[in-house]
């Protein structure tokens, strides 16, 4: 898919792939009846990097990629995350508040000439929920199976929003309402919201 085409997406579903020694991410358009339509991105995810860095590619193949992130430091919880072209070129950044996400994770996202974008989990009590169950004995190796959602604002006006859909298997559905957002940075930062969750 064309980075036109891709541009002009207003919903994207994820959806995480199981696999043994690393996370995977499918990326669809969304069809008009919200099903799963051309797979837009493929993200591979190495579990226990010291160095955080995912790559994007345009399919599983993994023979085209289309962008990356990449931590700044070595495993920092508030590090930034630098978003690059396969050419290193900057597309934006993202970070994670950690003090604002003690209650109720938090990003920063900025892109060039938009500013800073903040997202937070819209329901508090599902927030809480969260992190009370990583400390639940034998249950803290299970997922969080029950939905979570992040509103992304900026200047009072929402953005975009993630929607993680109930089940054991991670998925989400991006609803995108400011056109001028790069699809590739959205895509970015709605991996790295499960990726990264617990860092």
């Amino acid at each position: 898919m064309d980075f036109q085409t891709l541009q002009a997406l207003p919903r994207l579903l994820v959806r995480q792939r199981v696999r043994l020694m690393v996370n995977q991410y499918e990326v669809h358009a969304a069809g008009p009846d919200g099903s799963e339509g051309e797979l837009v991105a493929f993200a591979q995810q190495k579990r226990m990097a010291f160095k955080e860095q995912v790559t994007i590619y345009a399919d599983d193949s993994k023979q085209y990629p289309l962008f990356s992130f990449k931590a700044r430091k070595r495993l920092d919880i508030s590090s930034t995350y630098d978003v690059t072209d396969p050419q290193g070129q900057p597309i934006g950044t993202f970070r994670k508040d950690f003090k604002a996400s003690l209650l109720a994770s938090t990003w920063h996202l900025e892109q060039p000439g938009l500013g800073v974008t903040t997202g937070s989990e819209r329901n508090k009590t599902v927030a809480i929920l969260r992190r009370v169950w990583d400390f639940i004995p034998y249950v803290d190796n299970l997922p969080f199976a029950w939905p979570y959602h992040f509103d992304f604002t900026a200047n009072e006006q929402q953005t975009f929003t993630v929607d993680k859909k109930f089940g054991l298997r991670d998925r989400y559905v991006v609803d995108i309402k400011d056109p001028r957002l790069d699809r590739r940075l959205v895509i970015a930062q709605a991996v790295a919201l499960d990726a990264l969750q617990h860092r």
